[in-house]
């Protein structure tokens, strides 16, 4: 079976064996998770998987053995090993760009047996850039005279390295330069960003794959002057671009970048050069064992049998909730504070990704995608929106991370906040019955349970693979093109349009309610 032409799931045997199954034993809710327990003392070990660094239970979810026996039989119907194999193999698997998906490569270590012979010299590329950027940074962790890095992004080059910094804070050496990101085109973003740095003490990171992202170029002009401003110095010093296109950078005026591929998507690319502020916070060392945590996950993904194969697994439980249990969102509740920004990256990680309505072939899709992502870190959602996932008329399935160890002294307060973690996983299930309708909880909703060890460089690297290699695979499955995102590019054309048309009213072509607000903003 060529991955090009495999089938998609709802064209799938086992697609409408899944339907029946889901009208006999789930439809007006017929399964009952209590029950399901009471009657399966296995279910708890049975429903968990241990990939690198990652345990998953996946036991609270409304699944039973025969829904998830049929998902293999579709995975397997569908190519899904297939195509994850064309994926690692660097073949054009963005059909729309005619472009491999490269970021499996980022992570591969120099003489990887793994990296097939086609890619030899792309890999070999990579490691170069790799190499350079983190001996740059390891030149600004040891320059005393840079007390802070201004990093430019937007997207998937804010994001991934955003999240990072701040998951890794624990592995920050002490007295390394302050790391802040920007990325709004909100100047009050910069501008709070600047308040107290001085310029001939700063470093801007620039970071852009195409160069031409209106936000990042519109905050790196206003960066440059206000450096030009402060610093009589030579700019050259104080800036730095990460991009596929440097002579784009150059016409800016930035000359020192280190380049990424094409091949690698932005919210694929913290494993790249634009992972350089996360380089520069926990150094060299630390950024290579980041890489080492996704890479192996990247083994297990490309090994496991489907059955124990967790991102492949995850996916399965999100085609199942989101098309036949009818589940418009997902939570995500990560139980640690440096996770907060977890949400954010999955959101457009996941959306991005899977928000599309053809298939690869370019036919309308007769199935939902990504359900729409969202969430806090715990404990603090319990306090805004966990009484909607208790008691709301809508169910919408949570993901619990969590981590074992505590990152600090405090070993009593950390025990504290996985004990409430786990409380809400299971009071989501087990609800609660009182006389009073208003305290009344149905329970019988699901979630999965992730659990990490530690928050460290390497596990941190396993998990975002993890979530990174589940998307792909849920696209798999779904038949769509998870490496494009033509959907951002519609509104950034019309906002060009109506940019024209500030200066020159009328010009163009605006609905009524446009060319009113646009005259009132423009008066």
């Amino acid at each position: 079976m060529h991955w090009q032409h495999r089938p998609r799931c709802d064209q799938a045997s086992a697609w409408a064996l899944l339907q029946a199954h889901y009208k006999q034993h789930f439809a007006a809710h017929v399964f009952d998770l209590r029950r399901a327990f009471a009657q399966d003392p296995r279910r708890a070990p049975d429903f968990s998987l241990q990939a690198p660094h990652v345990f998953a239970d996946l036991s609270k979810n409304l699944i039973d053995r025969r829904a998830r026996e049929l998902l293999g039989q579709l995975a397997r119907e569908c190519g899904v090993e297939t195509h994850r194999d064309a994926l690692l193999a660097g073949e054009p698997v963005n059909v729309t760009e005619n472009r491999p998906a490269l970021h499996p490569l980022l992570r591969a270590p120099p003489n990887d047996p793994g990296v097939p012979a086609a890619l030899h010299d792309a890999h070999a590329q990579m490691l170069r850039n790799l190499d350079n950027m983190l001996s740059f940074a390891e030149q600004v962790r040891a320059d005393a005279s840079i007390t802070d890095v201004v990093h430019i992004g937007i997207g998937g080059s804010d994001l991934g390295p955003r999240l990072a910094v701040q998951a890794l804070d624990a592995y920050v050496t002490p007295g390394a330069a302050r790391l802040h990101f920007v990325a709004n085109m909100d100047a009050h973003d910069l501008l709070t960003a600047l308040r107290s740095l001085q310029p001939g003490r700063t470093l801007f990171i620039v970071a852009s794959k195409s160069f031409g992202t209106a936000e990042t170029l519109a905050n790196a002009r206003a960066a440059l002057d206000w450096f030009h401003a402060g610093c009589q110095r030579d700019a050259a010093r104080h800036f730095v671009a990460l991009t596929a296109r440097p002579g784009a950078a150059a016409q800016l005026g930035i000359t020192r970048c280190f380049t990424l591929a094409e091949g690698v998507g932005g919210r694929y690319s913290l494993w790249s050069v634009i992972g350089l502020p996360l380089a520069i916070a926990i150094g060299a060392a630390g950024f290579r064992a980041l890489l080492a945590g996704a890479h192996a996950m990247d083994r297990h993904f490309a090994s496991a049998p489907v059955e124990a194969n967790l991102p492949l697994q995850l996916a399965l439980l999100d085609v199942w909730q989101r098309d036949f249990l009818g589940f418009a969102s997902r939570c995500l509740v990560p139980y640690h504070h440096g996770l907060r920004q977890l949400p954010a990256w999955w959101q457009q990680l996941e959306m991005e990704s899977n928000g599309k309505s053809v298939d690869l072939h370019g036919r309308a899709m007769p199935v939902q995608t990504a359900p729409v992502i969202w969430g806090a870190e715990g404990s603090n959602g319990q306090h805004a929106f966990f009484q909607l996932l208790h008691q709301g008329a809508q169910t919408a399935p949570v993901e619990f991370i969590a981590v074992r160890q505590a990152g600090h002294p405090l070993a009593g307060q950390h025990r504290q906040l996985l004990c409430n973690a786990l409380a809400q996983a299971r009071a989501l299930m087990v609800g609660a019955e009182h006389p009073d309708p208003a305290r009344r909880f149905p329970g019988n909703r699901p979630s999965a349970f992730l659990l990490l060890e530690r928050l460290d460089p390497v596990s941190l690297g396993a998990l975002l693979a993890l979530y990174e290699h589940r998307t792909f695979a849920a696209g798999s499955l779904w038949g769509i093109n998870s490496f494009d995102q033509w959907g951002v590019e519609l509104g950034k054309a019309i906002a060009r349009d109506i940019q024209a048309q500030w200066a020159n009213p009328g010009a163009g072509d605006l609905d009524a309610s446009t060319a009113a607000l646009l005259a009132r903003l423009n008066g």
